[in-house]
């Protein structure tokens, strides 16, 4: 199976920064995407950004212009660059992969917690 570890969360003030990474255990193949989602206390799970394969980008707007995803398919890897935090940014953060079967299959990280509070 895929192994993803994540890496890169903390404490921050609000305003601050923080970079994630996660690195997958292999190379991806075929049309796939990895992203970010994150999860709140009392909140459902929602999707935060994820790329493609190809480079298509999806944002949730709440962190539009803030978040940038990028990869790095020879490391296996995928970045979060989290600026301008929020109070409202605090969750678990969990990297995912998503291939593009059917129904699809998607494989998850532990997480790593992000903290915005002054």
């Amino acid at each position: 199976q895929l192994q993803l570890v994540e890496s890169g969360g903390g404490s921050v003030l609000p305003g601050g920064s923080l970079r994630l990474s996660c690195a997958a255990s292999g190379t991806l193949f075929g049309l796939n995407a990895m992203g970010w989602y994150r999860q709140a206390p009392g909140k459902q799970r929602e999707l935060v950004a994820t790329i493609t394969n190809g480079g298509n980008l999806n944002y949730a707007d709440s962190v539009k212009g803030r978040f940038t995803i990028s990869r790095d398919n020879a490391k296996n890897t995928v970045y979060l660059q989290m600026n301008s935090l929020k109070p409202e940014d605090t969750a678990v953060y969990c990297c995912n992969v998503h291939y593009y079967d059917t129904p699809g299959r998607d494989y998850w990280g532990r997480g790593t917690q992000v903290t915005v509070s002054s």
